[in-house]
C-alpha cells in the first residue's frame, strides 16, 4: 500500500514538473496566479526557434499596441505623426472645417507679407494669381481657405531659396490652427542623396499642392498634385500649343525621342542609364550627357565621352517639334520640366516615373493624352508605341493641346485649377463631372454655379447627342441713345421679335446715359431684357 502511494505521488509530481516546464509561461496568465483579473497582462508566445519562424512584428511591438500616446518620447511622437501622414489618413471630412465655407462661400485669404521675408519670383506669381481671382478676400473672417505668405516652394536645404525656421513662424500665426483649412504650395522637396518628400516642417492638417508627388504619401481627395514648372513660366496667357491644323498625318520624322541628363550615381540613375538601349539612330533618338554637376568626371564611365559628343548633334527644341512621342523619365525627383514641354509641343508624353501621382489626376484623364509606362519595362516601350493606331495618335496629340491650353499654359491656370478642384470638393452634388474637365472648353470655363447638366451647355451637343433648340437668343448692343421709334435699333428689335425662331432678345446697353424706361421700348412678342453695362466701350 505504501509503495502504491509512493508511485502515485511520484507520478503526480512528474506531471506537475512537465506542466511547468512546457506550459509555465501560459499558466502565469491565469487570474489565480496574479489575483488581478481586471489588469491581467496579455503576453504573446515566445518561440525558442525564432530564427526559423520570423514574425512580421516583434512581441514587444504587439504588446505596446494601444499604449497611451502621452507616454511616448518626442521622437516616437514625431514618428507617429509621420506614419499618419504617410498612411493617408487626413481627408476633407476629418481635417477640413466646412463650416467656414457655409456663410460666405468659397473665399481665399492670403497672409499679409512680412517685411524682410524672402519671396521667390514663382511664389510671387502664385500669390498674385490668387489675389486676382474671384475667390480672394482681404477679410480672414470670411475666408474658407488660407494661403501662407511664407515661401514653401523650395524645401531643399541646399538651395539658396530655402526658408529656415518655418515651424516657428507658422506656430506664431493666430490663424494657423494646426494647419486646418490651409493650402501649402511646394515644387521641390528633399535633398541629396535621397530627395524624399520631407518638407522640413510640420504641415499639420494643411492640404498640400505639391509637384513630384509620390502616390504613397499622397492623400487622395485631400492633397493636390501639381506640375513642376520653371520660374520663366508666364503669369498669364502663355503661348498656345504647337500642333497646327495642317499637321496631318500625325506621324512625324521621329517616333520616339529623349535628350537630357544621365545620372551616373544616386536616385533616378537607373532608368536614365538604360535609355541608350532603345536608341537606333533612325526613328528613335535617345541622347544623354554625363557633363553636369561638379564631380561628373570622377564618376564617368566608358560611354560618357561618346554620349557627350552625340548629345551636341541634336537640338532639343527641334526634337520636340519633330517627334510623335517624347520619353519623360523621372529625374532626381518624380516630375520634370519636360512634362509640360512635351504637352505644349504635342509630343505625346511617355511617362517612366513609377509612383508619380500625375498632376490634377483627380480631374484629368491622363489616359487620353499620355502613355503611362513602367521603368522596369523600358525595352518594351518602342514596340508598344509602334502599335498605336494613327487615329489614336492624332487624338492623343489633340488632347495634349487641349490640356496645355486649358490648365497648364500659365501660372494663373495652374493655380485656378487647384482652387476649382478644392471648391468642387466642398459641394460634391454640384461639382463638375470628369467629362466637363476633359472636354472643350474645359473645367475652368464651365461653372457649376450655372448648371451641372450637360444639356444646358451648347459645347456638348455632339458628344452626347443632345439636340439644340430650334430657337435663338438675339443679342443687340446699343452704343447710341434711343430717341424715336424710327431709330434703327428699335426697328431691328421689332423685326427680330417677329421671327418665329426668336426665343428672347437681350439688349446690352453700352451708353453713358441710362436706358429709356420700359414704356419707350417697342412692344415685343418675346421677352426683352435690357442689361446695363458700366459705360461706353
Amino acid at each position: 500500500m505504501q509503495t502504491r502511494k509512493k508511485y502515485i505521488f511520484l507520478t503526480f509530481l512528474a506531471s506537475w514538473l512537465l506542466l511547468f516546464f512546457f506550459g509555465g509561461d501560459q499558466l502565469l496568465r491565469f487570474v489565480f496566479f496574479s489575483g488581478r483579473k481586471a489588469e491581467a497582462r496579455r503576453s504573446w508566445p515566445r518561440w525558442t526557434d525564432r530564427t526559423l519562424l520570423k514574425s512580421f512584428a516583434d512581441p514587444e511591438e504587439l504588446q505596446r499596441d494601444g499604449e497611451d500616446p502621452s507616454l511616448l518620447s518626442p521622437r516616437e511622437r514625431r514618428a507617429a505623426w509621420l506614419s499618419v501622414y504617410r498612411g493617408s489618413r487626413c481627408r476633407m471630412e476629418t481635417c477640413f472645417d466646412f463650416s467656414r465655407c457655409e456663410r460666405h462661400g468659397f473665399k481665399v485669404f492670403t497672409y499679409p507679407q512680412e517685411r524682410g521675408q524672402p519671396l521667390s519670383e514663382t511664389y510671387s506669381k502664385i500669390l498674385s494669381s490668387i489675389e486676382r481671382s474671384r475667390y480672394h478676400t482681404p477679410n480672414p473672417e470670411e475666408a474658407c481657405l488660407f494661403i501662407l505668405s511664407i515661401d514653401t516652394l523650395d524645401r531643399d536645404h541646399l538651395s539658396g531659396q530655402y526658408v529656415r525656421n518655418v515651424d516657428e513662424k507658422i506656430r506664431g500665426f493666430p490663424l494657423w490652427n494646426g494647419g486646418r483649412n490651409h493650402l501649402i504650395f511646394n515644387l521641390y522637396s528633399g535633398t541629396w542623396p535621397g530627395y524624399t518628400g520631407e518638407l522640413g516642417f510640420d504641415i499639420g492638417q494643411a492640404m498640400l499642392a505639391k509637384a513630384s508627388f509620390d502616390s504613397q504619401s499622397f492623400r487622395p481627395g485631400f492633397d493636390i498634385s501639381i506640375p513642376l514648372f520653371s520660374k520663366e513660366h508666364p503669369q498669364r496667357g502663355g503661348d498656345r500649343g504647337w500642333l497646327h491644323q495642317d499637321s496631318l498625318p500625325p506621324k512625324k520624322k521621329y517616333l520616339l525621342v529623349f535628350k537630357g541628363k544621365r545620372y551616373l550615381t544616386g536616385i533616378g540613375s537607373g532608368t536614365r542609364n538604360a535609355l541608350h538601349h532603345i536608341h537606333n539612330g533612325k526613328d528613335i533618338i535617345s541622347l544623354t550627357t554625363c557633363k553636369h554637376g561638379k564631380d561628373w568626371e570622377k564618376h564617368k564611365d566608358t560611354r560618357c565621352d561618346k554620349d557627350n559628343v552625340d548629345y551636341e548633334r541634336f537640338d532639343y527644341r527641334e526634337l520636340l517639334h519633330n517627334s510623335t512621342f517624347c520619353i519623360v523619365p523621372r529625374g532626381r525627383r518624380l516630375g520634370s520640366f519636360r512634362f509640360l514641354e512635351a504637352l505644349q509641343a504635342a509630343c505625346i508624353p511617355v511617362l517612366l516615373s513609377d509612383g508619380w501621382e500625375l498632376p490634377f489626376a483627380e480631374a484629368i484623364d491622363w489616359g487620353r493624352a499620355a502613355v503611362v509606362g513602367s521603368e522596369r519595362l523600358l525595352l518594351q516601350i518602342p514596340s508598344a508605341v509602334r502599335c498605336i493606331h494613327p487615329e489614336r495618335v492624332l487624338a492623343f496629340q489633340q488632347h495634349t493641346q487641349f490640356l496645355w491650353d486649358a490648365y497648364f499654359s500659365s501660372v494663373d491656370k495652374i493655380v485656378h485649377t487647384t482652387l476649382e478642384i478644392i471648391k468642387d470638393r466642398l459641394s460634391p452634388h454640384r461639382s463638375r463631372s470628369r467629362f466637363l474637365w476633359n472636354a472643350l472648353p474645359g473645367g475652368l470655363l464651365v461653372l457649376p454655379d450655372f448648371s451641372t447638366h450637360l444639356g444646358d451647355f451648347p459645347f456638348y451637343y455632339l458628344q452626347h447627342g443632345y439636340s439644340p433648340s430650334k430657337k435663338f437668343t438675339a443679342l443687340i448692343r446699343a452704343v447710341s441713345q434711343v430717341g424715336s421709334l424710327s431709330q434703327p435699333i428699335l426697328r431691328l428689335i421689332q423685326a427680330v421679335s417677329a421671327s418665329q425662331y426668336c426665343a428672347q432678345i437681350v439688349v446690352l446697353w453700352s451708353c453713358e446715359k441710362p436706358p429709356p424706361p420700359s414704356g419707350k421700348w417697342p412692344q415685343s412678342a418675346v421677352p426683352l431684357t435690357i442689361v446695363q453695362g458700366r459705360g461706353k466701350v
